[in-house]
């Protein structure tokens, strides 16, 4: 059976990911659209609650001059979508977002703890299931640098010409937006909740030292084109944020450098601190490739001969980027995780193109999936 989910905050840094990932299983799930301005039409909330099986309640204000604006507004939008559930009489399953600042002395802590609360006594009263889950600091791409995360704040700055700096250092508990987005998918798929389910994280990590590792980054691979060793998976997942925060169309195509002699020329196509599977491929005029997108793997293509177009789109949004490559002067473009992207020989000869991606091609675990760009 289908289940229907819809999404509050469908928009924001996890409920982007979340409704992009249930994309990914049309046969498992069906999305149901929300918008912001829902919350202010009743009508059109209780609409979009009549819809849904379960609801992921991910919408609120984390960050403002005034703390009890925060407090406020969190608490409104649970009291909202409480009393359209009452209205309809829905008997969704709900999850509600929680943090890990439940238990620290402020404003935000406690819009979410006392949002929690409202959301059970909800559920004693109407037989309904609920979720309250607290989660601790989020990390990955497309976060909002100074909002969402440190880490988005670093990689921001690091890749837009700012120098980063360490506030307060210390030891922080972090999960990647990616595993969270599985535990939520998980708790979905509960049959019965107690109501109550503090996710884990999945890693710790000293605020300086992942900034270490990203100023790394930058001096490897941002300034050039270095693929670096990644020894965990948490640096896999520090890496692919860190991309995701290029300006990718003013970074793109890199130009290789060319040694010529005599006997004609050479050029170093990728250096890597970690392996993986490297291609070679030609296409003939008119013909188009790819039109796929990854959420984990990091891949380059570098055109070698001929002329190409290669696009990129990010899977959410409808903009288009254009890149124009030619085999005279040889360059490269790599692809972003969540990008469809494709590459069409655009010239009148064949294209001749080298694909580098950072693990070999598993039928069963593909990580490629078919989008038109």
């Amino acid at each position: 059976m289908i289940k229907k989910i819809g999404i509050t905050g469908q928009n924001g840094f996890v409920g982007s990911h979340l409704y992009n990932t249930l994309g990914l299983k049309p046969d498992r799930y069906e999305r149901i659209d929300f918008k912001k301005d829902y919350f202010e039409d009743n009508e059109k909330l209780d609409e979009f609650v009549r819809q849904c099986d379960v609801i992921v309640h991910l919408a609120a204000m984390n960050r403002h001059l005034n703390p009890e604006i925060i407090y406020n507004c969190n608490l409104d939008l649970v009291k909202k979508l409480i009393d359209s559930l009452e209205r309809t009489g829905s008997q969704a399953h709900v999850l509600f977002s929680s943090s890990s600042q439940e238990e620290k002395d402020n404003l935000y802590g406690k819009s979410k703890k006392q949002g929690r609360e409202l959301f059970l006594k909800w559920t004693e009263k109407s037989g309904g299931k609920f979720t309250g889950m607290v989660i601790p600091n989020v990390f990955g791409p497309f976060g909002k640098p100074n909002y969402n995360s440190f880490i988005a704040t670093f990689c921001y700055k690091l890749t837009h010409g700012e120098i980063p700096a360490v506030d307060t250092d210390g030891e922080v508990s972090l999960i990647y937006v990616g595993e969270l987005v599985q535990e939520i998918i998980n708790q979905i798929e509960i049959p019965e909740t107690n109501g109550l389910y503090k996710i884990p994280h999945t890693s710790v990590n000293k605020v300086s030292e992942v900034l270490a590792k990203l100023e790394h980054y930058k001096s490897l691979y941002f300034d050039n084109g270095e693929i670096p060793q990644l020894d965990s998976k948490f640096d896999l997942q520090l890496f692919n944020t860190f991309r995701c925060y290029f300006d990718i169309k003013n970074h793109y195509p890199v130009k290789f450098t060319q040694h010529t002699d005599p006997r004609g020329a050479f050029v170093e196509i990728i250096r890597l601190g970690i392996g993986g599977q490297c291609s070679f491929s030609t296409t003939v005029p008119g013909i188009t490739r790819g039109n796929h997108f990854h959420t984990r793997k990091i891949e380059r293509f570098a055109v070698i001969k001929g002329k190409a177009l290669i696009q990129l789109r990010k899977i959410d949004t409808d903009d288009v980027l254009d890149f124009y490559l030619d085999g005279n002067e040889p360059a490269y473009v790599d692809m972003p995780i969540w990008y469809t992207h494709n590459i069409k020989n655009i010239g009148e000869e064949e294209l001749y193109t080298i694909f580098w991606i950072n693990e070999p091609f598993n039928q069963e675990d593909a990580d490629t999936y078919f989008v038109e760009v």
